[in-house]
């Protein structure tokens, strides 16, 4: 072998020994290739957010082609905003934290956004034109808000108050938690390909197969659904023959199917991705400290005075913490990352790494970021280090100039990887004592409502305020369970002064 030739492997062998060891691939039992398919799958089960964010930050009715324009522009610096977050959230995770786990901006967070900040000013309006700097100054305000949660977070998670607080939820709720996460990714999952549907009298139903075929359309409305449940059924049998990369090998074959099936050929307009960045120099970033933005979030008669900024910052704080705290526990529960004591290995780095994230988000000019659940999708395909979430960020940074990637893979393909991923964190239910009621009635409630209400801090909240009251009623009160009184009493006061 000649020299030069020689070099180059011994070079290229000190770098994989080199990135093994700062990720600790071998020692977590992966590898390099399994940590890179990890990453593909995380960020394709939840690619949908790059271009979901700034929807529902501005509200789908309001982008219709005769809107006001600068929902348009807020839209624009959102998209780029939502990126730069998840991209610093998910970067921290892979180098400081070093754990699978990826961040972007919240569902359910950034809906409550637009209804908080946006939506009251569209109201003030009234039936004459909007005035679009006051829908500018409702964006920037929110900012503000989401800015002083995040500084919340950060002083919780450096003094570590943030981790006692997680380590503080009592036993039956820890393992109720994961399966919980597990029933709202499938329930997730079903929806967004429409098994699922809305019903007036049942609230929910199964897709009309049947109906669909009958009608003039054809079979081509439920593609989507039989697609997803046919992936499902892959990933199953590919899982059980120990196939790797079970969940993208789905992925990828869905999303050709769902081409050739439905017709219809991916595009890319790249015409507004130098608009998109403009109107984020304008109003996205720093956005937080532009003009009266400070006194109108704490101060202003649109979001409600200072004790509604007080509120919501409580709100942001408290579902962003159970958030996280959830996504963490389950995820780490399904990847065997549990120390001796049931908690996350690295919680105090993740906790930072996701408020950090938050902060720089409301800079940027978006929503609060939080620890993603469909990091349990490259959890369930290997990923077990940093390297995992390094592959999402370097995903995000190409969306972040190649828009229409984020929406090149269907929803059809990916919702088969969230639904597994819910059969895979049910597991941890079976080990709740059901035979303890103080441990049956708190753990059923966290693991239903989740889904039901569709959110995990809802979920967390509703079992531990069941925990509370149950032990403080049945005697098996003890002084360990103070400080999930307190996380109860907090939910108390969310759930009876801020809608959401």
């Amino acid at each position: 072998m000649d020299r030069p030739k020689l070099k180059q492997e011994l070079t290229f062998l000190r770098r994989v020994t080199s990135l093994d060891k700062f990720f600790k691939i071998s020692e977590r039992g992966s590898n390099v290739r399994t940590e890179i398919i990890a990453g593909l799958t995380t960020f394709f089960a939840m690619a949908y957010i790059v271009v979901t964010n700034p929807n529902q930050i501005v509200s789908f009715n309001h982008l219709a082609p005769d809107a006001d324009p600068v929902f348009q522009q807020i839209w624009n610096a959102v998209y780029v905003a939502s990126i730069l977050a998840a991209v610093i959230g998910t970067l921290l995770m892979a180098l400081y934290a070093k754990m699978p786990f990826a961040q972007a901006c919240g569902m359910g967070l950034n809906s409550f956004f637009f209804v908080s900040f946006i939506l009251p000013e569209i109201i003030a309006c009234g039936d004459g034109p909007i005035v679009g700097d006051n829908i500018i100054k409702g964006y920037h305000a929110g900012l503000v808000i989401i800015l002083v949660s995040g500084i919340v977070f950060m002083i919780f998670s450096l003094t570590g108050l943030r981790a006692k607080v997680a380590k503080a939820l009592p036993d039956c709720l820890k393992k109720a938690i994961p399966a919980g996460i597990g029933l709202f990714i499938a329930f997730i999952g079903f929806q967004n390909v429409g098994i699922i549907q809305a019903n007036q009298y049942t609230l929910v139903q199964f897709v009309d197969i049947h109906g669909a075929i009958t009608s003039e359309e054809g079979i081509i409305t439920v593609l989507p659904a039989l697609l997803a449940l046919l992936g499902l059924l892959v990933i199953a049998i590919l899982e059980k023959f120990k196939v790797k990369g079970s969940v993208l090998i789905s992925i990828a074959g869905v999303t050709v199917l769902y081409y050739i099936l439905s017709g219809t050929t991916p595009s890319f307009d790249m015409s507004q991705v130098g608009q998109t960045f403009s109107d984020f120099g304008k109003i996205g970033i720093t956005g937080v400290f532009s003009g009266d933005a400070w006194a109108r979030a704490f101060t202003g008669e649109e979001i409600g005075g200072i004790f509604s900024a007080i509120m919501l910052v409580v709100t942001f704080c408290l579902v962003d913490m159970f958030d996280t705290i959830g996504t963490l526990y389950g995820t780490a529960a399904q990847a065997d990352m549990l120390d001796k004591n049931g908690d996350p290995i690295n919680v105090n780095q993740c906790m930072t790494s996701d408020s950090i994230a938050t902060v720089a988000g409301a800079v940027c000019g978006t929503s609060t970021c939080t620890t993603y659940v469909e990091s349990a999708a490259g959890v369930a395909a290997g990923g077990r280090t940093g390297l995992t979430s390094l592959v999402v960020a370097i995903c995000f940074v190409i969306c972040l100039f190649l828009s229409p990637f984020a929406s090149l893979v269907p929803a059809c393909a990916t919702a088969p990887a969230l639904i597994y991923v819910g059969v895979l964190m049910l597991k941890g239910f079976a080990k709740v004592d059901m035979h303890d009621i103080t441990s049956a009635v708190p753990a059923f409630l966290a693991l239903v409502m989740m889904p039901l209400t569709y959110s995990i801090s809802n979920g967390i909240g509703i079992g531990a305020i069941a925990y509370v009251i149950i032990t403080l009623c049945t005697g098996k009160y003890q002084k360990k369970d103070i400080p999930i009184t307190i996380i109860a009493a907090l939910f108390v006061i969310k759930f009876i002064f801020v809608t959401m």
